[in-house]
């Protein structure tokens, strides 16, 4: 069965899925696997990958799961 099936694979089940206070309203959230992306303005802040709650990526395992952080 791929990852992409089962029910238990979400970004908001990982421990690195943060839930940013400009995306309050949506379920969207802050990835802080990695670190933040440069922008191509020398002068601009790095940002951290937007993700959905029900996105997931092929860093998910049983050691970045929290318990009882989604639905």
């Amino acid at each position: 069965m791929s990852m992409a099936s089962t029910h238990d694979v979400a970004c908001t089940k990982c421990k690195f899925f943060d839930t940013h206070a400009a995306h309050q309203k949506t379920e969207d959230g802050l990835c802080r696997f990695n670190p933040p992306v440069n922008q191509p303005d020398e002068k601009a802040h790095g940002l951290w990958p937007v993700v959905s709650a029900d996105d997931w990526c092929g860093h998910f395992s049983a050691d970045t799961a929290t318990a009882g952080n989604a639905d």
